[in-house]
């Protein structure tokens, strides 16, 4: 038998290739849309790729199981549990097979065994796994988003990403049943989770890659509770919110995302600044510069929007891009492939052109905007000739924050309306935790027509200064 990890840093996603070498065949497990990966590896061991198999709908990447199947033949494999609460919609011209609980999904002399393990979704199934050259007992459990290292899947995201009504306790009333069951299957069986650490598909998923069911019964939090009450405050408290593309996702992974050879690629435009600020005035368009928040402070060109790569790039462009709008991306050369393969990942396929930014480093006329220390900021404060906005998390500020601050999430700042945000009577002293958000909240907030100033270190340095909190 033969098994493959392979990780997505930029989404925090882990998927699985399984083969058996006597028959020459493989199937892979919860594949992302870069599928060349998997072909390499196939083509390295001799493989055929004959399944893609799904464990859910996801919300917060794009499936290549369609891309993968289109590439290879391989049969789409994806569950028809739960299909009341919103199930696959493939088109009949896709190569697909509904499982149900138990059913067996054979990949030359190695099996996988259909789990129903709802909670997540209504849908979710884990695939158990067996090596035929030794039957008896299987090895482990493929667990999507079931099981995590040291945490489960979130239940809330039908209810908060897509609206589906009171999905979020009927899932979590799932989950607790599911874990129940879980907890009876054999202690040495290990368990393949389908994310890690900084995924927003749970609250606190472990760094670790892989994990056991017997030491997940000693530490995973979620698995303590034996009361199904107790167990539904535990795993609803402090979910984080769901980014803004998951509900995008849900609807492209119903029933499959476009093929990425479909798909045009960005024009690299060599045009001046006059042109750059054309683009960013058309509603139509985002236009993002993706230098460093300290390079963009010194000299932008007006309307565009600073969203720094690497850092965190991937989950704010989700979060901030129209999906209708034709993306344009500032940036080193070097980087706009990479760029491209991660906002792929996410669905974010109108990427109309990209641009270097060495045109905005040669600019005659740009725009700036000042970073303020902590105590600047408190000395003007108290002379009442700034306001503050913060742009936390919720769960952040129900913590701790800022005397008088205001708050605005980062990721609803496009859509919020002049008269939800402060006045512009005086400049607006924008922050977050440590500096990163705010920046690019700060680059927002220029173009609704405010003087910014970003807090330098945010709210950790704030309190590192010892200044007042509530």
């Amino acid at each position: 038998m033969y098994l493959k990890y392979f990780y997505d840093d930029e989404l925090a996603q882990a998927s699985y290739m399984i083969g058996c070498q006597a028959t020459g065949e493989a199937a892979v497990i919860d594949p992302s849309r870069h599928v060349n990966e998997y072909l390499q590896i196939a083509e390295e061991q001799g493989f055929k790729i004959v399944g893609a198999l799904e464990t859910h709908i996801h919300a917060d990447y794009v499936s290549g199981s369609v891309e993968l199947s289109a590439r290879t033949g391989a049969t789409i494999y994806h569950s028809i549990e739960g299909a009341e609460n919103g199930g696959y919609e493939f088109p009949s011209s896709l190569n697909t097979k509904g499982v149900r609980d138990q059913d067996r999904i054979n990949v030359g002399n190695v099996w996988v065994d259909v789990l129903h393990t709802p909670g997540h979704t209504p849908e979710h199934v884990s695939f158990l796994l067996t090596d035929g050259a030794n039957p008896d007992k299987p090895l482990g459990v493929f667990t999507g988003d079931f099981v995590f290292v040291g945490d489960v899947g979130r239940p809330d995201l039908l209810e908060k990403s897509v609206g589906v009504e009171n999905s979020a306790e009927t899932g979590v009333k799932q989950m607790f049943a599911s874990i129940q069951a879980f907890k009876k299957r054999e202690d040495y069986l290990q368990i393949w989770p389908g994310h890690g650490a900084g995924s927003a598909c749970g609250k606190a998923l472990g760094s670790v890659p892989t994990t056991t069911v017997g030491y997940e019964k000693m530490f995973n939090p979620a698995f303590q509770p034996t009361d199904e009450q107790e167990f539904v405050e535990f795993l609803l408290d402090g979910q984080p919110e769901p980014p803004a593309y998951f509900a995008n996702m849900k609807e492209i992974n119903k029933q499959g995302a476009e093929l990425l050879s479909n798909i045009h690629p960005p024009v690299l435009l060599s045009v001046d600044e006059a042109i750059i600020k054309d683009l960013a005035s058309d509603k139509n368009n985002m236009v993002v510069d993706t230098r460093n928040a300290a390079a963009y402070s010194r000299g932008h060109i007006r309307g565009t929007i600073n969203i720094p790569y690497p850092d965190s790039f991937t989950e704010w462009m989700g979060w901030l891009t129209d999906y209708k709008a034709s993306v344009y991306l500032i940036g080193e050369d070097n980087h706009f492939e990479k760029m491209q393969n991660a906002l792929h990942g996410i669905g974010i396929d109108h990427i109309a052109g990209v641009m270097s930014s060495k045109i905005v480093e040669n600019a005659q006329e740009v725009r700036t905007y000042e970073n303020i220390t902590p105590h600047e900021l408190k000395e003007r404060k108290e002379n009442g000739n700034i306001r503050i906005l913060d742009v936390r998390f919720q769960d952040e500020r129900n913590r701790e924050y800022i005397p008088d601050a205001e708050h605005v999430m980062l990721g609803h700042l496009p859509s919020t309306t002049i008269d939800q945000l402060p006045p512009h009577d005086k400049p607006v002293a924008v922050h977050c935790a440590s500096g990163k958000r705010s920046a690019i909240a700060a680059s927002i907030l220029l173009n609704k027509g405010y003087d910014v100033k970003n807090l330098q270190g945010g709210f950790m340095k704030w309190k590192k200064e010892q200044l007042e909190t509530i």
